[in-house]
Parts: C-alpha cells; sequence; structure tokens
C-alpha cells in the first residue's frame, strides 16, 4: 500500500538531491590558471557552489558571491553576501558593484569562475546609469505581479543592468571566463538564467519596451528615456568581448526528474515526464493536469495506473488577490478544485530552491481528501483561490511542505500520483 504523502516527498526529495552542489559542482571544474582564479557568482544557489569550489579546488582563490538572504554557507576564502530576492535592495546593489568591480584589470593567463543559478537577476542588482534602484524596484515589483514569463522579465531586467546581459564577460575581458550554471529557467537558455552577465543578449532595448507595454506596465521617468534612447546595448553573439568565455550547464530541470522518475520506479510506480518546460498561468495549468489524471484514472491513458506524472517549469499567478500565495499553493489549490476531491489522486508542487514565491515554504501537499477536511476547517477553496491564498488554504490544513532554503534551484517540480 503507498502512502502517497510519504512516496510524493521522496520523489521531491530525490529532485533535490540530483541538483546538490556538492554533487554536481566538483566534476565540472576547470583547470586552474596560470595567474590568477576570481570566483564571482550570483543566485539562491550561488552559496553552496561556493563551498564546493574551495572544497574542491587545488590552488589559490579568492572571490565573492552574493545569495538570497538566509542561503549563505560559510567559507573561508569566497565571501557570500546574501542580499533580497525577489525585489533588489541595497547589499544587492553593493555586491555586484564589488564583483563587477573584482573583475576589472585581469590579464590573458587570468580566470573569472562565475556561479550562476536562479535568482541571480534581483541578486546583481546594479542599475545602469540615469536608473535609480527605487525605479528598478518598482518595475520589478509590476512585473512580478503581472504575469510576465522569466524570460519577459529578465529582458527588461538585462536592459536595466550595468552587469547583466554579458556585460559582467564584457568587462573581464581579456580574462578568460568560465560559467558553472543551475538552471531554473525553461529552456536551460543561458542568456535567461540569472539574465545572462556572461553570455551574449539576443534581446533589446525594443523587446524590453514591447513587455511593458504588453502588460500595461508604465515604467519611472528614468527608465522610459533610457529605453527610448536605446544606447549602450547588451553585448550581442560575435561581441569580441566574450571571445574568451565558456559556459556549462552542471544542473537543470529534466535532471531531477529524470532522478525522482527513478525514485517511482523503484517503489513500481510507473513514471511518465510530461515536461520540463510547463509554462502558463498557475490555476489554468492546474486545469490541465487534472484532466490529465482523471483521463489516466479512468481510461488509462496517457499512462496506466500507478503512474506519477512528473513535471517542471515556471508557472506564474496574476495577482488579483490579496492573500498570501505561491504559485505551486495556486497551482494545487486550483487543481483541487478541478478533481473535485478525485479519491486515487494525489499531487505535490514545490520550488527547489525551498522558497514558493516569496513565503516560508517549498510548496504543499494535496490528498484525496483535502477538500473534505477543509470544508469541515471552514476553509473555503474557491474563495481563496479567487484571494490568491494558497498558502492560508494549505497551512490550515497542515499540508505546506517547508524545507528552508534548500541551496539549489532547478526550478518548480510537480508530481501527481494516480493510484
Amino acid at each position: 500500500m503507498i502512502d502517497a504523502r510519504v512516496f510524493l516527498r521522496a520523489l521531491f526529495d530525490a529532485a533535490l538531491a540530483a541538483a546538490d552542489p556538492a554533487k554536481v559542482v566538483p566534476p565540472n571544474l576547470p583547470k586552474p590558471p596560470k595567474g590568477r582564479t576570481v570566483v564571482i557568482g550570483a543566485g539562491k544557489a550561488a552559496g553552496a557552489m561556493a563551498r564546493a569550489v574551495e572544497d574542491n579546488w587545488p590552488g589559490p582563490l579568492a572571490g565573492l558571491v552574493v545569495t538570497r538572504y538566509g542561503h549563505g554557507v560559510p567559507c573561508k576564502r569566497i565571501e557570500v553576501i546574501e542580499a533580497a530576492h525577489p525585489v533588489p535592495d541595497a547589499k544587492g546593489r553593493e555586491a555586484a558593484q564589488r564583483i563587477l568591480n573584482s573583475v576589472k584589470g585581469l590579464g590573458p593567463d587570468d580566470l573569472v569562475l562565475a556561479l550562476i543559478s536562479g535568482g541571480g537577476s534581483a541578486l546583481l542588482a546594479l542599475p545602469a546609469d540615469g536608473v535609480s534602484l527605487d525605479d528598478k524596484r518598482a518595475v520589478t515589483s509590476a512585473l512580478l505581479k503581472s504575469g510576465a514569463a522569466i524570460d519577459e522579465m529578465n529582458t527588461v531586467r538585462k536592459h536595466l543592468s550595468a552587469i547583466k546581459g554579458g556585460r559582467l564577460a564584457g568587462m573581464a575581458y581579456p580574462a578568460e571566463v568560465v560559467t558553472l550554471a543551475i538552471s531554473d529557467v525553461p529552456g536551460d537558455s543561458p542568456a535567461v538564467i540569472a539574465s545572462g552577465p556572461t553570455v551574449p543578449d539576443p534581446t533589446t532595448y525594443a523587446d524590453a519596451e514591447a513587455v511593458l507595454a504588453k502588460y500595461g506596465i508604465t515604467p519611472p521617468d528614468s527608465i522610459a528615456r533610457r529605453f527610448a534612447a536605446a544606447a549602450d546595448e547588451t553585448p550581442k553573439p560575435g561581441d569580441p568581448r566574450l571571445a574568451r568565455t565558456r559556459y556549462t550547464m552542471i544542473s537543470r530541470p529534466q535532471v531531477s526528474l529524470e532522478a525522482a522518475a527513478a525514485v517511482a520506479r523503484a517503489q513500481g510506480v510507473a513514471s511518465m515526464i510530461l515536461g520540463d518546460a510547463l509554462e502558463g498561468e498557475s490555476r489554468e495549468v492546474a486545469k490541465v493536469m487534472a484532466g490529465i489524471a482523471r483521463s489516466a484514472a479512468l481510461h488509462g491513458h496517457p499512462a496506466r495506473p500507478p503512474v506519477a506524472l512528473l513535471s517542471g517549469g515556471e508557472t506564474t499567478v496574476t495577482v488579483r488577490g490579496k492573500g498570501r500565495g505561491g504559485r505551486n499553493a495556486e497551482f494545487l489549490l486550483a487543481l483541487a478544485i478541478a478533481l473535485g476531491g478525485h479519491a486515487r489522486v494525489s499531487a505535490i508542487a514545490c520550488d527547489t530552491d525551498g522558497i514558493d514565491g516569496s513565503e516560508t515554504n517549498a510548496g504543499a501537499l494535496l490528498l484525496p481528501d483535502t477538500l473534505a477536511r477543509a470544508e469541515a476547517q471552514g476553509l473555503d477553496a474557491k474563495a481563496r483561490l479567487a484571494d490568491n491564498d494558497g498558502y492560508g488554504f494549505f497551512s490550515g490544513l497542515s499540508d505546506l511542505v517547508v524545507t528552508g532554503p534548500t541551496l539549489t534551484n532547478v526550478n518548480d517540480f510537480r508530481a501527481v500520483l494516480i493510484l
């Protein structure tokens, strides 16, 4: 007899283990250079990645990485700074300026080892000339509430930044720049992960303007002027300043999904990976997933139970209510309503960084009796969904998944179990 709660948590834990920096960093380290080694980095996994470098690097090194508050890891030679995410703060601006300064003046025998992971866009908070941090914060907050996809958000961020969109690598030239990256974005594009500070940027100021127009966001005057002038574009493919860069994807969502699938099979449950790049409104993705689950339970298509339907990617939430949300809690709440208490379906949805949106939980669990227990406690599922209060709903049922910072990030993990 399968305990759905225990089984689903085991799948999530396997996904996290597959993306552990202590596991994925060491085999991908480059050879030490003739000259200096400068380690830089940004993202929710940056502290753990820095520690893995320290523990496995054969020569001298120094450097600085920035990670989210609460995600720091003690290091001896690499300084770890904590800053705000997802809306940047002054600590992120200070760290980004110091990181940019640390790569200036290097020579061709020197190495910049860049440790990049999800969250780096907010943490590398160095506004471009003429743009204030407050203006950048205002646009970031508006984008977060708009339902914009991550690649759209980062198109805007790159054109408000003095460090993202390849500018960091351009400043390091002629040193060699080796990037080790943990992907948290659908499609695993290096130009989107942390807004691509060490790779060419194919987007333009016109693209950034179009994103704001699409979501009806009126930027502050300083940003509107910058976009209209379209001066000082980000480095594009073929830029000679990026000729000595090398990029290695050391972990990505698909690998974590495959690790979870292996755990499911070991327990006698078939698995089907529906994709590692699912996007769209959380509640709409939930409706589609509910339909697939009902079909599997009733007809054995697209897979015969017992089966775990696995998926990754990053859904979005257009915030209209005042509740405490998180896109994974919203997904599960919408899934619960769509399934109507289906007796054979359970699910888990979590962000692999341990933080669902800006809350203290990674995500939540949905069980066949979720709606019945909610009704008994006076929790109105539809009203909570209308208020974007998935956190409050699952907290009231003690069904939040709380891991604390996982020190990695391969985006969202979802598993729907059909028995």
